[in-house]
């Protein structure tokens, strides 16, 4: 490994962690010694890298600091273009749109030898025919970004349809359906609903209280323990 490839691959364990990070830690993670360590250290920090802390304690990186662009290695030109041809075949025209655009200048900056990694990738995504549900994507992301409030009619397993005012916080993709996770005003609780089965869909003006990022942290918890019950003899 280059020396300018472990600058990099320091910066970023370093952005991974909030915490103090141990020189022993560093040294494992890029197959180096300790003492190259310190020297790298000394190095990003001669640069202007605002790394606090010294040998013996661990170090933290401060925000806003960032290496010149390097470039991508084979691996990593697979895992973007295998994430646009994701992307662009199970999400809405507005995503897949800004993907093939992050590809297109990744394109622009490749020297000539590599840019045939791009387009010859091992794997493909195929393109999955879901029925098509009542809810935009694109609007499903608005409403996520903004914290806005949608009001759905949603049909349970029992052809029974009901109406009901969400807080949506995050989408999952499955290979035959997409789930939207959310808060229920209705059931006062967390809920994710299946995108095939919601029948209507209205952007409300009202803005959910608080940060959806703490909603979806309470919510991964809810699973969690529902999941650790259900594993329970």
């Amino acid at each position: 490994m280059s020396q300018s490839q472990r600058l990099f691959d320091v910066l970023q364990i370093l952005r991974r962690h909030r915490q103090a990070v141990s020189g022993n830690y560093l040294a494992q993670e890029t197959g180096v010694s300790l003492r190259t360590i310190y020297r790298d250290i000394a190095l990003l920090q001669s640069m202007g890298a605002e790394i606090e802390g010294e040998s013996g304690f661990g170090y933290v990186l401060k925000p806003g600091f960032m290496l010149p662009p390097l470039m991508f290695s084979e691996e990593e030109i697979k895992a973007i273009a295998l994430g646009v041809q994701w992307i662009s075949r199970q999400t809405d025209e507005g995503l897949a749109s800004a993907a093939h655009n992050a590809l297109s200048k990744i394109d622009a900056v490749l020297p000539s030898e590599l840019r045939h990694k791009l387009v010859d990738n091992d794997f493909h995504v195929g393109r999955t025919m879901l029925p098509t549900p009542a809810i935009d994507l694109k609007l499903l992301r608005q409403a996520m970004q903004q914290q806005m409030k949608l009001r759905i009619v949603y049909r349970d397993s029992k052809d029974a349809d009901s109406e009901r005012i969400i807080w949506p916080i995050a989408v999952a993709f499955f290979d035959s359906r997409r789930i939207i996770a959310g808060w229920c005003e209705l059931r006062q609780d967390f809920r994710m609903f299946r995108a095939d089965r919601i029948q209507r869909t209205e952007l409300l003006a009202d803005r959910y209280p608080g940060q959806r990022r703490e909603l979806v942290r309470q919510w991964r918890l809810q699973v969690v323990e529902g999941e650790q019950q259900n594993a329970t003899p």
